[in-house]
C-alpha cells in the first residue's frame, strides 16, 4: 500500500513549496529512488524543470520532462502520463493523480496559504478514508 507523506511548511509561498520539493527530490535521488513529479500544466512543468537545474549549484539531479527521451531517474509530468515509475510520486498539482496507488510513496507539500491548506485537508481525508498510511511532517 502506498505510504502518504504530508510535508507541512511554515511558509506561504509557492516558491518555498517548489524549493522544498527540489531538496526532497535531491535527497530521494541520492537514496536511489526514482521520482515522478506531477505539475498542473506544461508551463509549470518547464519552470520546475529549470529550477531543478539551478536550485543548488553543487547538486546534480538527472531529470527531464516525461517522454523527452530515454527515461531519467526524475521525470516531470503534466498529463495522465506516468511512465513506468513506481518509487516516489511528488504531487505538486491541484488534483490527486489517478495512478497514485501504484507508487511506493506519495508526497504532498503543504504551504500556509488558505487555498492550499483547504486542498491539503481534503486530500488528507481522501487518503485516510481509503486506509492509506499517512505521516505528517511539520517542518
Amino acid at each position: 500500500m502506498t505510504q502518504i507523506d504530508f510535508y507541512v511548511l511554515p511558509d506561504a509561498t509557492s516558491e518555498a513549496r517548489w524549493l522544498f520539493a527540489c531538496r526532497l527530490i535531491d535527497k530521494v535521488h541520492r537514496m536511489g529512488m526514482r521520482t515522478l513529479v506531477v505539475m498542473d500544466d506544461e508551463t509549470e512543468a518547464r519552470q520546475f524543470d529549470d529550477l531543478l537545474w539551478t536550485f543548488k549549484p553543487e547538486s546534480f539531479v538527472p531529470h527531464q520532462l516525461i517522454n523527452a527521451g530515454k527515461p531519467a531517474p526524475v521525470e516531470i509530468t503534466f498529463s495522465s502520463e506516468a511512465g513506468d515509475h513506481q518509487g516516489l510520486l511528488l504531487n505538486l498539482s491541484k488534483t490527486i493523480p489517478p495512478y497514485f496507488s501504484r507508487f511506493e510513496r506519495l508526497s504532498e507539500v503543504v504551504i500556509q496559504e488558505p487555498r492550499s491548506l483547504q486542498t491539503s485537508r481534503e486530500r488528507f481525508g481522501f487518503y485516510k478514508q481509503r486506509g492509506y498510511p499517512i505521516e505528517t511532517r511539520k517542518l
